[in-house]
């Protein structure tokens, strides 16, 4: 992996659970908010030294950014920002609350809206399907690695991308595109959100 630095944007219960195991694993970590960088004070400090609290701006800084929140708040926190091609990570859900409603997608998956929020970023999905109690666990599990699914239509930044769950120690399956992939991982619609698979070996 080329970048020791990642930034999250949405700092809810997903983007701790990640926090958490960038942290572990020793990869610095900018965590960024709407509400802004004193009110995520007590989770910086319960992460240690290598986590930072920054602007939605000095997150989407770090080479490689991460993104989880509310499908209702995702165009406006990516707006604005100048992505220069870096490696933005979906782990956002098209839910509308209250009743768990899939959004209205215009014929395409998530991800491929996300992108359309996004220009000049390389977006990779991934960590979406796991639960945040099940992405905060120890990956490795019975003999085996946890399964994080990963799709996306650059083939550099998804192999950047898989080299960082292999680093935080869970295992990759690799599901092609953002087209084929997309579809597979997204809640609600497909059928691997909630699904907690450990390759053995």
């Amino acid at each position: 992996m080329k970048t020791n630095t990642v930034g999250i944007i949405g700092a809810g219960a997903i983007g701790q659970a990640f926090a958490q195991q960038l942290v572990k694993a020793g990869i610095n970590v900018i965590l960024s908010n709407s509400r802004g960088p004193e009110t995520l004070a007590p989770v910086v400090d319960s992460l240690g030294s290598k986590a930072t609290a920054g602007t939605v701006q000095q997150a989407a800084q770090a080479d490689i950014v991460f993104v989880s929140t509310n499908w209702s708040r995702t165009q406006d926190a990516l707006k604005d920002i100048p992505w220069d091609n870096r490696i933005l990570i979906d782990a956002t859900n098209p839910v509308l609350l209250p009743g768990y409603k899939l959004a209205e997608l215009g014929g395409k998956n998530s991800s491929q809206v996300l992108s359309t929020w996004a220009p000049g970023a390389r977006v990779v999905k991934a960590f979406n399907t796991l639960l945040a109690a099940v992405l905060a666990q120890d990956p490795a599990q019975s003999g085996g690695r946890r399964v994080v699914f990963v799709s996306g239509d650059d083939a550099d930044a998804k192999a950047e991308v898989i080299a960082l769950t292999d680093l935080l120690g869970f295992a990759s399956i690799d599901l092609g595109s953002l087209e084929v992939g997309g579809y597979l991982q997204q809640f609600p619609g497909g059928p691997l959100p909630a699904v907690n698979l450990v390759k053995l070996g």
